[in-house]
């Protein structure tokens, strides 16, 4: 089964770039594992919330508004498309994630197929 793992971060938590997770022994171990065994089938880092820009159309007009869709203590940081055996295996996965290991989340999705 396919499912997505939605990586949450705190609000004001600290933001690291791509150059600091390829050297964080956290993110490292991690990717290394689950590149090994084959179960991420895509994914993307994301911008930080404020880069966010929200479209909402209502009647002929658009309406845009600059950051993320609602406010709240954690946003969406980036996701991992996974393909694995079932449910129980993807909320492993997500357990080890270093996002939830380290005061963010991780949502775990399963994917219409």
């Amino acid at each position: 089964m396919k499912y997505v793992l939605f990586i949450c971060t705190p609000v004001g938590g600290e933001e690291l770039s791509p150059a600091q997770i390829a050297d964080d022994p956290r993110f490292t171990s991690y990717i290394d594992e689950v590149r090994g065994r084959d179960i991420v089938k895509g994914g993307a880092r994301l911008r930080p919330s404020t880069d966010a820009t929200t479209v909402r159309v209502q009647g002929d007009e658009v309406l845009l508004s600059d950051g993320p869709f609602v406010e709240s203590k954690e946003y969406v940081a980036g996701f991992d498309l996974i393909e694995v055996a079932d449910l129980d295996e993807a909320i492993a996965l997500a357990s080890r994630h270093p996002a939830a290991l380290g005061g963010g989340s991780v949502e775990v999705r399963p994917v219409w197929e």
